[in-house]
């Protein structure tokens, strides 16, 4: 070593001690009290950048030589007893962790230049492994009682070749683990964030290797930025070396992203921008044709969607009870009335949302899974599935009806309590996944028959579709005027992309960009899709209102008018969920102003879309009321009547014996009022379901 390049490092030292001195005074003071419970110091990045001359230069040398820097930042603190603990002692094991680095690398863009550098990785927990001590220095021992010492790395146990001692020549060595010094270590994988990536990529993932007092902070679905120093590891494909390199990263300090919708940045020109947009009086109109411009019509169902993206608030009771503020929205509609269009279109509005398709999901892919792989060794780990990514966002499930029975079973947890319970292989683990479900679905015989009962058609079961707060019926009728008013969208839209495309190759004279924009207008969102999603981050985290007096009055009063208590004989229609929904509904309505009271109007608006959804899926037209049990239970009361009709004939006609012909029956059950075909299904009903059989032709006998 030259004297000047001894010189550089003294000077290193004395910058870092310097440096610390002046900004980190009181953190050292702490961290000496409260040594060994706290072992670690943070630095944060841009300190070091604002420490003049001097700070630029360690800054970029903590960024290329990342492992030389944190041996100075040590050796500064060593040489000035910066920290100084209780006994007067000094501290063994201090870990210097630098945080807030200006610039975070994707994943993807990881390459070899990046080895041994100090980088900054963000992304979403996929996986994590138990906390277990690694060894960091191994004691070794000889038959003559000669100690060796050997440091370990991160991968392969390294032993010595022999005994280290001078003149002594045993080769066999013994370990003693109660010497030697272990460290808590812990594997992470990261995967890059679902919102940066292209349709259709897999997402790409890292290793992170955590350890000392970092094991075991996070779980899987946690949002993360870990900063560290990128290592390459020699692979070995069957005891071959191989000239490919593994990366993983040495994490050098964690931070957990907050949860809400912190990562989308509003500046001031755009909070300006969306306080105008909430005092405009058509905001309503304006944000509904905001949700798929290019889809006409379903303006309810925009509606719906804006209000879901919005949200209700969720509400920790003091009890520890959760009440969420997720809206679940079901579309069941014939093909080609565009729901995929729209789940698409709303996984691009929200700030954080997930697509996924039901034919193609598991439930261990939806929700989260215990995996057994090379990745923990061999161990259980624990994955995340798409709903625990999406947490605080929207999951778009589409093809919900295609699901495996099991499948779907999955989303009921997730739905009303919002957190997903995995107890597998010794795994027992609750992970949150706080989002709003927007599922699609077909009717069950591919189209809608308008005269049969909907609750037969939706192939989906009754405790599914009652956590749903809207569901939408979007029948496809054919209406002379409203076809006309779609084709011509239809073709409008067409013809203007067919314009852009020709234009982009080929400049048509004539045809300027003003020219395409006015063209371009019926198809453009009012509100831009990217303030749009502003504004919507904006709302959810600055606006919370109360219910005002006139909108609780409003909502009791439509409530009591469903569950219509006057006449006891009715169909018993909605259950308190129902009211739980108008009252999210209502709070997602007041945020699309930004306003912090609940005001009649929104209980009108809300009430009006919840009275649309229920007259399409649970209108009972003989009673001309509401049968809310054709959802809840999938079976209307009529067919309840039938049945409990039907049994009793039978009891009367066949005594003790419980068997009688079925041509009977019929007669008897006609006598009060209803029609034979009717009877027949219920007969058929009974048969289907087990509760009678036919032991001769046209005898039936309950079981």
């Amino acid at each position: 070593m030259g004297k000047d390049a001894e010189n550089s490092v003294a000077d290193r030292a004395s910058d870092w001690s310097r440096f610390l001195k002046s900004r980190y005074k009181k953190e050292l003071g702490e961290l000496g009290r409260e040594y060994p419970h706290r072992r670690s110091l943070y630095i944060d990045y841009r300190e070091i950048e604002k420490f003049g001359k001097p700070g630029i230069t360690l800054a970029d040398e903590l960024l290329e030589n990342p492992g030389k820097v944190l041996e100075d930042v040590w050796d500064a603190i060593k040489s000035n007893q910066l920290v100084r603990t209780k006994d007067g002692k000094e501290p063994r094991g201090i870990n210097i962790r630098f945080n807030n680095l200006p610039q975070k690398l994707g994943v993807r863009n990881i390459r070899s230049d990046d080895i041994n550098r100090f980088i900054s990785v963000e992304g979403i927990l996929r996986k994590t492994t138990e906390v277990r001590p690694r060894i960091v220095e191994a004691v070794f021992k000889c038959p003559a009682g000669h100690f060796t010492y050997k440091k370990q790395k991160y991968g392969k146990f390294i032993e010595p070749e022999g005994c280290a001692t001078d003149g002594c020549t045993f080769k066999k060595l013994e370990l003693l683990p109660k010497r030697s010094k272990f460290v808590d270590s812990q594997k992470l994988r990261v995967q890059e964030s679902p919102e940066g990536l292209r349709g259709g990529e897999q997402p790409q993932t890292l290793d992170i290797d955590v350890t000392d007092d970092l094991a075991g902070l996070v779980s899987p679905g946690d949002r993360v930025i870990i900063n560290g120093i990128l290592r390459s590891m020699q692979r070995m494909i069957r005891g071959e070396k191989s000239t490919v390199f593994d990366i993983f990263l040495e994490c050098n300090s964690i931070e957990i992203q907050e949860k809400e919708f912190e990562e989308v940045d509003i500046d001031e020109h755009a909070e300006d921008e969306i306080r105008e947009l909430s005092r405009d009086p058509l905001i309503y109109r304006k944000i509904t044709h905001s949700i798929a411009p290019t889809i006409y019509g379903s303006e309810d169902v925009k509606e719906a969607i804006a209000l879901q993206l919005f949200g209700g608030i969720a509400k920790e009771m003091p009890d520890g009870s959760h009440l969420r503020g997720d809206i679940h929205v079901l579309l069941i509609g014939d093909p080609g009335i565009a729901k995929s269009q729209l789940l698409r279109y709303v996984v691009k509005l929200s700030p954080r949302a997930i697509y996924t398709s039901g034919q193609s999901s598991t439930s261990a892919g939806l929700t989260a899974t215990a995996v057994k792989d090379e990745f923990g060794d061999g161990r259980w780990t624990l994955e995340a599935g798409a709903l625990v990514l999406a947490d605080m966002g929207v999951a778009a499930v589409d093809e919900m009806d295609k699901m495996q029975k099991e499948d779907r079973s999955a989303l009921h947890e997730a739905m009303e309590q919002q957190s997903i319970s995995v107890a597998k292989a010794g795994i027992t683990a609750t992970l949150k996944s706080r989002c709003a479900l927007l599922g699609a679905a077909n009717p069950k015989y591919g189209r809608f028959d308008m005269y049969g009962d909907i609750a037969d058609q939706i192939n989906m079961p009754p405790t599914l579709l009652s956590r749903f707060d809207l569901i939408f019926i979007m029948a496809d009728q054919p209406e002379p005027r409203r076809d006309l008013a779609i084709a011509e969208h239809i073709l409008k839209t067409h013809s203007i992309g067919e314009l852009i495309q020709q234009h982009k190759k080929t400049p048509i004279p004539g045809v300027t960009q003003e020219y395409i924009d006015q063209q371009l207008s019926q198809v453009k969102p009012d509100i831009d899709p990217t303030l749009f999603r502003k504004y919507v981050a904006y709302a959810k985290r600055s606006c919370y209102p109360i219910l005002s007096t006139e909108a609780k009055e409003a909502l009791v009063n439509y409530y009591l008018k469903l569950r219509g208590i006057a006449e006891p004989n009715k169909p018993v229609p909605v259950t308190a969920r129902q009211l739980e929904a108008l009252v999210r509904l209502g709070e997602a309505s007041a945020r699309i102003r930004l306003s912090n009271t609940i005001e009649q109007s929104d209980a009108e608006r809300v009430i009006h879309i919840v009275d649309a959804c229920l007259r399409q899926i649970a209108y009972d037209a003989k009673t001309g009321s509401f049968d809310i049990d054709k959802v809840a239970t999938g079976i209307s009361k009529e067919k309840r009547d039938i049945v409990r009709v039907i049994k009793d004939a039978i009891r009367d006609i066949g005594g003790e014996g419980k068997r009688a012909a079925i041509d009977q029956v019929i007669d008897v059950a006609t006598q009060k009022g209803f029609t034979r075909e009717k009877v027949r299904e219920g007969i058929d009903m009974l048969l289907r379901n087990g509760e009678a059989m036919e032991p001769k032709n046209g005898i039936i006998q309950l079981i």
